[in-house]
């Protein structure tokens, strides 16, 4: 990136044009409206001549210079050269027809909804005929919330307008701790209650204290459980922003579908949950009735094994799954690594986290006239310039003192300044840590130099904390050394939606593949999961009016529970699995432009189902997928025998009397709708089976896209369905065209019709081993 980081493109503002009164009458006509005068890349990169350069461009039409400052709405002298003023059509015209202007453009109203994930995701309320007016906006489906609780009070759990609770709810809402069933459950939160035994049995410390208060009952003091539930399932509410930023219309996305609360996390350390609290969870939500479960909870790796029940989720989520339950869990917060997806088994629908098609990009202007764009959340007080610094090191090691997260700095030379620092970690934890060095010291402002991620972290109490990458930072380095009196000007955050902003796979997001079972892929599926704004709990630090904006596959499970919420009350028959299916065959691997989606990492690189799973979801086409994979009780054993668990553990997970066969059976024959082969040797032959969830008449092709250096071969390579056929197996062969070992190539297999295309995602590695015994 460099000095103009944005492309040059269109940006249209969001204004609302009042009719002139007094003085403004006289200069202004009557039909004049806003338009925005694009002229492309800057000519200047001093901000002050670029904008008189626009007022001595507009004078020329409008006869003055005094007019044209009156008339003048907004200077674009950043990113790109242009302008928005009040002009009449002819004057508009007039200005098209000059030297260096590149169109002239009337300015639109957009309504910018602040959870913006969902118009991303093509479930925007103002179009009809797709998915969220299909399934009544999840209305009958309860979806179970396991997190820490829930703050009953805000708005986005209002029942208004819902009908009486499903018949098929059996659950209960309990009172406790500032928590009353009788006044804070209704047609929304129906069910409400809290699970603590295992954990406090583990502490053995007091659970509410000064510094981490909680409540011994179902209400949320950490606000996570508040944000992913009125994410999964919030009602609409007008008019919510985030200190100014974000302005519009807050909603989750199933609004209609019912929540049932399971308390299993506690305001310790972050936030813990002990197994034995999850698994009796488990127990609790089966029995009452839940169609969908979310769980934005992890573990640290190495993982459980799928029949331990120290990991809970594995296993309770394989009960509730038989029973019908759609299980979605987030695949955590490990990346960008290979290898650190958690909640791995192949029963559970596993989310990772992309951004979306938003940023708030924040200007850096520094005295030389060079601007950057940052990103942060920052509203507060805007200073004009000011002095910028960098804490240079002396030694060995000079550039020491420069890192974020372990800054020395001296008060008297960095009051009243602004302070850049370079960041050699990732996470959250190095940014705070350097704004509270720097406040303490009192300086008024943070430069954040680190690996591009666009998980924003903001600072407390209108602090500014802006983040650029390592290109940036050492630009703005390099003027500071350059220069005796280094100055700079932080501009406000704005927000920037649409086409210009490419969605990518989170830095922070897990990748695969399972470090337990690498043919079962995971993740499954991808969701917005990057500064997502939704209710959150009256104690939670970065709340504001009630709404605060969070990052993690936290944030990305419960759209994708929302999701499962629609397509559960549209088709009630289908399994946990066809669920799963539908949304990973339907997923795009592509943005709104067009091109392969990237994954944010190091660097940065095209995305792969190792990042995404089959790609990010999309709603609308998985209600009519065409075909799905479906899994039942026989998948899952087969998956357990080849994973190597004894008779008697799979016994008591299933249920009912398992014997493995003595010859262990093959991952790559489970049922999934994806294929993965993480050891190629020559040639292996496999079995998928499909099932026709569309027309019933219908004819499918196969479309394969093989991987680097293998060949696919899919026989029969034509589905041919009828009202009598309705399932049909077929064989896929890959075959390495080369005896080398490599790393995973990636492909797709589809199966296309005129109506639908139903993709899944081929990873191969080859691996040819020799045998140790040649080389003694």
């Amino acid at each position: 990136m460099g000095s103009n980081p944005l492309p040059s493109f269109v940006i249209v503002l969001i204004l609302l044009v009042l009719n002139g009164q007094g003085p403004m009458t006289a200069k202004v006509e009557a039909k004049s409206t806003v338009h925005i005068v694009y002229l492309g890349e800057r000519q200047h990169d001093d901000p002050k001549r670029v904008t008189d350069s626009h007022h001595d461009l507009l004078a020329t039409v409008v006869g003055s210079k005094e007019v044209a400052s009156d008339l003048m709405v907004y200077s674009y002298r950043h990113g790109f050269s242009g302008f928005a003023a009040k002009l009449t059509e002819s004057q508009a015209q007039k200005l098209s027809e000059l030297p260096g202007v590149v169109r002239v453009i009337p300015n639109s109203l957009h309504r910018l909804h602040t959870t913006r994930s969902w118009d991303f995701l093509g479930l925007s309320s103002h179009y009809p005929n797709h998915v969220l007016q299909n399934s009544k906006m999840g209305d009958g489906v309860i979806i179970g919330v396991f997190d820490t609780g829930i703050w009953p009070e805000s708005k986005a759990f209002s029942d208004e307008g819902l009908g009486p609770i499903p018949s098929h709810w059996k659950g209960v809402c309990k009172s406790g701790d500032q928590f009353n069933a009788a006044t804070h459950c209704n047609r929304k939160i129906i069910g409400a209650r809290w699970f603590i035994d295992g954990f406090l049995a583990e502490y053995g410390q007091p659970l509410n204290t000064s510094d981490d208060p909680e409540f011994l009952s179902p209400r949320d003091a950490n606000g996570h459980g508040t944000h992913t539930s009125s994410t999964a399932s919030g009602a609409y509410v007008r008019n919510v922003s985030y200190r100014g930023l974000l302005s519009g219309t807050v909603r989750g996305g199933a609004p209609r579908a019912r929540l049932a609360i399971y308390k299993v996390c506690w305001n310790v350390l972050g936030g813990q949950c002990a197994s034995a609290d999850i698994l009796k969870a488990f127990d609790e939500a089966i029995h009452d009735g839940v169609d969908v479960l979310s769980l934005s909870i992890g573990y640290s790796l190495p993982l459980f094994s799928d029949v331990d029940e120290r990991d809970g989720i594995a296993t309770g989520s394989f009960h509730a799954v038989a029973r019908g339950i759609t299980v979605v869990c987030g695949a955590a917060n490990e990346g960008p690594s290979a290898q650190t997806v958690q909640n791995t088994a192949p029963w559970i629908l596993t989310v990772a986290a992309s951004t979306m098609d938003r940023a708030l990009p924040t200007p850096i202007m520094l005295g030389n006239n060079k601007t950057f764009l940052g990103q942060a959340i920052f509203t507060g007080k805007e200073k004009g310039f000011t002095s910028l610094t960098y804490p240079e090191g002396t030694g060995l090691d000079p550039t020491s003192a420069g890192a974020c997260q372990s800054l020395s700095l001296n008060s008297t030379l960095v009051a009243g300044k602004v302070v850049l620092c370079f960041a050699s970690v990732t996470g959250r934890v190095a940014v705070r840590l350097a704004a509270a060095t720097v406040q303490e010291a009192g300086g008024i402002g943070l430069i954040i130099a680190k690996n591009p991620s666009d998980a924003l972290i903001e600072c407390r109490d209108d602090f500014p904390c802006i983040e650029v990458d390592y290109e940036i930072g050492t630009r703005i380095l390099y003027y500071i050394r350059s220069t005796k009196s280094p100055t700079v000007k932080l501009g406000h955050s704005k927000t920037l939606v649409g086409k210009p902003v490419s969605a990518k796979v989170a830095f922070f997001s897990s990748r695969g593949p399972s470090s337990i079972a690498p043919e079962i892929l995971k993740p499954d599926i991808t969701a917005p999961g990057v500064n997502i704004l939704a209710a959150t709990s009256q104690l939670d630090q970065w709340m504001d009016g009630g709404y605060a904006i969070h990052s993690g596959t936290s944030m990305a499970t419960p759209h994708v529970s929302g999701i499962v919420a629609l397509l559960k009350a549209i088709h009630p028959d289908w399994s946990p699995a066809a669920i799963k299916s539908a949304l990973v065959t339907t997923a795009r691997t592509k943005d709104a432009s067009g091109f392969p989606l990237f994954a944010e990492g190091s660097p940065k690189k095209l995305a792969n189902p190792f990042d995404f799973g089959g790609g990010i979801v999309n709603p609308n086409g998985a209600a009519d997928p065409g075909l799905v994979y479906d899994m039942g009780l026989s998948d899952c054993i087969h998956y357990l025998c080849a994973m190597g668990y004894n008779n008697s553990a799979i016994s008591r997970l299933t249920g009912q009397s398992t014997a493995c066969p003595a010859e262990k059976p093959s991952f790559l024959d489970v049922n999934l709708p994806s294929i993965t082969i993480s050891s190629l040797r020559s040639s292996v032959t496999l079995t998928r089976t499909v099932t026709n969830v569309g027309s019933p008449n219908s004819i499918y092709r196969a479309d394969i896209e093989p991987p680097t250096g293998m060949t696919v071969t899919v026989k029969p390579h034509i589905l041919v369905f009828n009202s009598r056929t309705k399932k049909i197996s077929f064989n896929v062969t890959v075959c390495a065209t080369k005896q080398v070992n490599t790393g995973y190539f990636f492909g797709s297999l589809t199966w296309r019709n005129e109506q639908n295309a139903v993709r899944i995602p081929l990873s191969v590695k080859t691996e040819i081993l020799e045998s140790y015994a040649d080389d003694n």
